[in-house]
């Protein structure tokens, strides 16, 4: 049988051994004689799992003390919405955005709606290749967050460091894409947030590190459901969570514990994205369009530079097994995803079939 390797943006590819776990556990889970789906958000045994799946996120990313993680619904898309109005104290106020692809662009029209917004600096006009140099970015004194999509999905643009040019502005990054996929010093900002369904579980959790001194400045039109204070004071259960998506992003939690934590994962993603890299350089056949240095490890677009034999390649990629390879609607094109989840062997198998598609 041929392996099967799934390249999907998200919702995307899971750990076996995760999925393997949630289907025995599906009917009984540990001998409770109920199903996660079926249980209680405020029984003992749903507790356990939450409070289990806390720990090891906060033990895997070095969670300070003085944050809390808060996991919430409505995926990243509805932070981009839930932050201003928790940060923005009486509406007052300006957020600074640096723009680097498709998701900087989404949280920037919608924060419009609450507070006064300003492109610190953007890199549309070059296509979103690459991240423009914190000398250049144009800063408010006084704005309420500095606000960064630290990695674009759609675009394939990493920013793999911390700025420095904000002063005591508050750093608010979007790290959906690739949060658990390299260390971070959570403490260098104040709200880290991201869909689980990249790196983390299934579609419909969201998870949310915040520091404890942001909490209680929430405008008052607030929902009182996405008041961070107000779900931090509850832990997640100010409204029901999404028990099962919980369980899930928990069991992923204990396998990366299990494979050495974040430091082993970044060690393997370098190693992927390398492999698949290279192999885009080697040939004239395709071109990946993001300057070197701020390339995704996570999100790999590329371009066939014949695209009139895009649905060939595709079609000649489900032949292997190699799936969800067709790029965003937006920008067109390929794009694989290498999240945690996918193997090194998958990468290669990708690699393989690049070099015999364009040998042909």
């Amino acid at each position: 049988m041929t392996n099967i390797y799934n390249f999907s943006a998200g919702p995307a590819v899971l750990p076996k051994e995760v999925l393997a776990q949630a289907a025995a556990e599906m009917l009984d889970w540990q001998g409770s004689g109920m199903s996660v789906m079926e249980m209680s958000h405020r029984g003992p045994e749903f507790i356990s799992i939450y409070r289990a799946a806390e720990r090891d996120l906060r033990e895997l990313l070095a969670v300070p003390d003085n944050y809390k993680i808060l996991f919430m619904q409505g995926g990243g898309l509805s932070q981009n919405a839930v932050i201003p109005m928790n940060l923005i104290g009486n509406g007052d106020a300006t957020i600074d955005f640096v723009q680097t692809g498709s998701w900087s662009s989404k949280s920037i029209k919608e924060a419009a709606r609450y507070a006064k917004v300003n492109v610190a600096a953007t890199a549309k006009d070059n296509g979103y290749t690459f991240v423009p140099p914190q000398s250049e970015w144009k800063l408010t004194p006084g704005a309420a967050y500095l606000h960064l999509c630290t990695n674009e999905t759609i675009d394939g643009v990493e920013i793999d460091f911390v700025p420095t040019a904000q002063g005591a502005t508050t750093l608010v990054a979007d790290m959906s894409s690739h949060i658990l996929s390299r260390p971070v010093d959570v403490a260098r900002y104040g709200v880290i947030f991201g869909g689980a369904q990249k790196n983390i579980g299934p579609a419909g959790v969201t998870v949310v590190i915040v520091r404890e001194d942001l909490l209680g400045k929430a405008v008052p039109y607030t929902p009182s459901a996405f008041d961070f204070k107000n779900v931090a004071d509850n832990e997640s259960m100010y409204n029901t969570p999404p028990t099962y998506g919980i369980y899930i992003a928990g069991l992923v939690f204990q396998w990366l514990k299990r494979q050495g934590g974040v430091a082993e994962m970044e060690r393997r993603n370098i190693e992927k994205a390398a492999l698949l890299y290279a192999a885009l350089d080697a040939d004239d056949f395709y071109q990946n369009r993001v300057q070197k240095e701020y390339r995704s490890r996570m999100n790999v677009p590329f371009y066939l530079r014949d695209e009139s034999k895009n649905e060939a390649f595709l079609a000649g990629a489900k032949e292997r097994g190699l799936l969800q390879l067709k790029g965003h609607k937006s920008v067109g094109g390929m794009r694989a995803s290498i999240y945690n989840a996918m193997p090194i062997e998958g990468v290669q198998a990708l690699v393989d079939y690049l070099n015999e598609f364009a040998g042909r």
